[in-house]
């Protein structure tokens, strides 16, 4: 009886979003776009479709389709969670993404393509790669035994295998601490950010993990290790391209997964910018709260990163599924989507006045409230004052 009732709620609410996810597939099809852009038209251009897509005309989508609030009642979360639909719209994008990197393989190994059209081309597959990851962070956050096994196999094209268990594990504990490698300071910039975070969450993976084993009474150099199995998937994969295409293949497939991680870790430098969650009397942080996660209603970029954006309920229940996160009216909200910030983020001049003007309003003008780089927090504090 209750089954039948929490159904027929869910038939009186219709999910606006519904049938807009599984254009979020298109970005594993960059491959071939390309391919079928630059084959209709000659144009050397096109093998970068991805990179034009991503930072062209996914910031047009954002400004021209606007936001959406919209947040489903409680009384059909449950259900909502359970329409095996929407996980099928995130399994889909791995067998995608990975045809469309043997393709360029076979593309970059063929001949007849310049080193700036193999370049391109790597950039593009990269893009898939970055975004993969996100399809990654969706399925790892489950507890079903296959979605995290298929979160590692997504993984696996960017070499990012330690970002399971740092993510999960270490940024979901330390995310607004200074403590935390995936949470940028004010004043930091993104070029900065980029190899603390690398550096950072890389050996905090292998701490997590090492600590973990030890506790079990195993030995962390060994195949139980999920840092060391993902690892040796992203070597597997490598290796059997290598083998099939020939070595030549190898800088393009390196650059694509650099090219993947940066974009990952450019997200990161957008999500918690200067936030800080405050010590306790006890002097442990405080529980992570909406406050401590800029959050994004844009639609179209919502649509493409299946709700990454909003964030502060992704943190406060990290096993929930996408289509059910809420927008919540006390998060920080950025100005635009993750792309267009993305954007603003590779220059600091903009992104520092576009962005701390707004940190330091969420903390009601006082900037020592901030998460403040520690090389630039007398710069800092001399520009923006004390508490006022």
């Amino acid at each position: 009886m209750a089954a039948v009732s929490m159904e027929a709620r869910a038939w009186r609410w219709h999910d606006r979003k519904r049938y807009l996810w599984p254009l979020g597939l298109v970005v594993p099809l960059f491959p071939f776009l390309a391919w079928a852009l630059v084959d209709a038209t000659g144009l050397g251009l096109f093998w970068w479709t991805g990179a034009l897509v991503v930072y062209g005309l996914f910031p047009l989508l954002d400004q021209l389709f606007g936001k959406d609030s919209h947040n489903p009642p409680d009384s059909v979360l449950a259900y909502l969670e359970q329409d095996r639909y929407y996980r099928w719209c995130t399994y889909l994008f791995l067998p995608l993404q990975y045809v469309g990197l043997v393709v360029a393989c076979r593309l970059w190994s063929a001949g007849g393509l310049s080193l700036l059209d193999k370049t391109g081309l790597a950039v593009t597959v990269g893009m898939v790669a970055g975004i993969g990851i996100n399809t990654a962070h969706e399925l790892g956050h489950k507890k079903d035994t296959l979605e995290r096994w298929l979160s590692k196999i997504a993984l696996a094209q960017s070499g990012y295998g330690h970002f399971y268990i740092e993510h999960n594990r270490g940024h979901h504990v330390r995310v607004a601490t200074a403590e935390d490698p995936a949470s940028s300071r004010l004043g930091e910039t993104f070029w900065r950010f980029l190899p603390r975070t690398v550096t950072g969450s890389l050996r905090s993976g292998w701490q997590l993990e090492r600590a973990r084993l030890q506790r079990l009474g195993k030995r962390p150099w060994s195949l139980r290790n999920d840092v060391l199995n993902a690892w040796a998937m992203s070597l597997a994969v490598f290796g059997i391209l290598v083998i099939v295409f020939g070595v030549a293949v190898l800088p393009f497939l390196l650059l694509q997964a650099v090219i993947g991680f940066c974009l990952l870790e450019a997200v990161n430098y957008l999500e918690h910018y200067g936030l800080l969650r405050r010590k306790t009397t006890s002097g442990r942080d405080e529980r992570c709260t909406p406050q401590h996660s800029w959050n994004s209603d844009n639609i179209a970029s919502n649509v493409f990163l299946y709700h990454l954006q909003r964030h502060s309920d992704h943190h406060a229940n990290p096993t929930r599924r996408y289509q059910a996160l809420r927008h919540d009216e006390r998060a920080p909200e950025l100005p635009s989507g993750y792309a267009t910030m993305i954007l603003l983020a590779y220059l600091p001049p903009v992104w520092r006045r576009v962005m701390d003007h707004r940190v330091l309003a969420h903390y009601a003008g006082d900037v020592t409230q901030a998460n403040i780089q520690p090389a630039r927090r007398a710069a800092v504090l001399a520009r923006y004052g004390a508490a006022r």
